[in-house]
């Protein structure tokens, strides 16, 4: 198996970026741009899945890199129940609701996956 020298490339950690990404460029507009609140919660979410794949990565030991890795996946839950939010109040459609929402899963897949990778002695 190759060694992950850099954390982004870490497919997860791509996947979380995506994410990121697009949770920024829904939350710039309309109503949802006006809802400071959900608005500022749900990108200190997405943030959170990028930064503690990133940080857990950066301090170089398995077992740490685990529980940070464990963090990014709840903060990817925490993306996918506001999004209910922003659904419910309108601040979002059906559509943008199930693309975030896929991707937002995938991100949890790709973690839980390395997650589990490393719990089996794999090394990044």
């Amino acid at each position: 198996m190759v060694k992950i020298k850099r954390f982004e490339d870490i497919e997860a950690w791509k996947k979380a970026r995506e994410l990121t990404q697009e949770i920024y460029a829904v939350s710039n507009e309309g109503s949802f741009a006006r809802d400071f609140g959900l608005r500022d919660q749900i990108r200190r979410a997405a943030v959170s899945v990028i930064s503690n794949i990133a940080e857990g990565f950066e301090r170089g030991g398995d077992v740490e890199f685990r529980r940070f890795l464990s963090i990014a996946k709840g903060s990817a839950g925490e993306v996918k129940a506001q999004l209910y939010v922003a659904l419910d109040a309108g601040l979002i459609n059906q559509d943008q609701f199930d693309s975030l929402y896929r991707m937002a899963t995938e991100a949890g897949n790709l973690i839980g996956g390395f997650m589990r990778y490393l719990t089996k002695g794999g090394s990044s």
